[in-house]
């Protein structure tokens, strides 16, 4: 079979398409025929070395396709469902062993490239907005990356649950996107002070929660746009991991909170997967959550794909076909 594999640490020319054994489903695994994987910044952040994972990988943690094969003693899935995963490296590929246990099934209307574009992305705006911070009516949010992958959706989710959402974006185009997914502001960081107009439109008294994909360039005026006893959720490094933070620093702000998640912790249990899952699948196939999966690359393409995830050339959710 075909497969995207890092063999050295660095920029998107090391990724290499090549030929590889088709996996075995070991016990506890199943066999998926891939047809369509999920590009994400995690999978940047392993090609460039900032996590960790033995040499060679195959990149990519999210997916969906048809079970072909299981190992022993797997009874969630059987060979002939439709399923999708997040969190499991081996993805950019034709086919994957991945853990049975951590498939869902798709429910009815929902194809697999929606399946892909809503797993990772999806379950990460669930539990931020559910879970991290559990957004509510009164509650006002900013929101960073607003038109990509996570932001439109984590906007989407925001309004469901009654916050008022600010989102940041760089472009005019970018601003209008963020707009329909139904963020009250938009912030064009490339022109205004994101802090300052935070600021303004809260009356001076800051936003209960900042969700911050971006990291370094963002971290610190993030967190001096909160109220006091405010939230910054730090979830991504789209520009670098944030430095080391004194924790005084957020006591003289106002006894502020920070937390640096990952999707893994908040999906530990087959049925924490299964309700986040199945909310953010159940909400696509009915329309209540809207995808935008505009840029799709053929396999062979990874590395122009990452490159235009990095240079921020994308909206919405990118996608790799086998």
């Amino acid at each position: 079979m075909k497969a995207i594999r890092v063999h050295q640490h660095g920029g998107a020319e090391v990724l290499r398409y090549e030929d590889v054994p088709v996996p075995s489903p070991g016990p506890g695994e199943a066999l998926v025929k891939i047809e369509a994987a999920g590009v994400n910044f995690i999978d940047i952040y392993f090609r460039q070395g900032l996590y960790k994972s033995a040499l060679p990988i195959i990149l990519g943690q999210e997916a969906a396709g048809m079970v072909e094969a299981v190992g022993a003693g797997v009874s969630d899935v059987k060979a002939g469902d439709r399923v999708a995963y997040a969190g499991t490296l081996g993805a950019y590929a034709q086919y994957a062993a991945a853990p049975a246990a951590r498939l869902v099934k798709l429910p009815g209307g929902i194809d697999a490239r929606s399946a892909a574009a809503a797993m990772l992305q999806g379950m990460t705006a669930h539990y931020l907005a559910t879970a991290t911070f559990p957004l509510g009516p009164g509650h006002t949010a900013l929101v960073h990356a607003a038109a990509g992958g996570v932001g439109l959706l984590l906007i989407q989710m925001a309004k469901m649950r009654g916050a008022r959402v600010f989102g940041t974006v760089s472009t005019e185009e970018k601003a209008r996107l963020a707009r329909e997914a139904g963020a009250d502001e938009a912030i064009l960081y490339t022109s205004q002070d994101f802090q300052a107009e935070t600021m303004r439109l809260t009356g001076g008294k800051g936003v209960d929660v900042v969700y911050d994909s971006v990291a370094k360039t963002t971290w610190e005026k993030s967190l001096h746009s909160l109220r006091p006893r405010g939230m910054l959720v730090l979830y991504g490094n789209a520009s670098g991991a944030a430095p080391a933070i004194d924790p005084l620093l957020l006591s003289q702000r106002g006894s502020l909170f920070l937390t640096r998640p990952k999707l893994g912790d908040y999906t530990a249990t087959r049925e924490e997967l299964l309700q986040r899952a199945g909310d953010v699948l159940g909400w696509v196939a009915s329309g209540k959550l809207k995808l935008r999966i505009e840029h799709v690359y053929p396999l062979e393409q990874a590395a122009e794909a990452q490159q235009a995830l990095e240079g921020r050339r994308t909206t919405g959710k990118v996608l790799l076909i086998p």
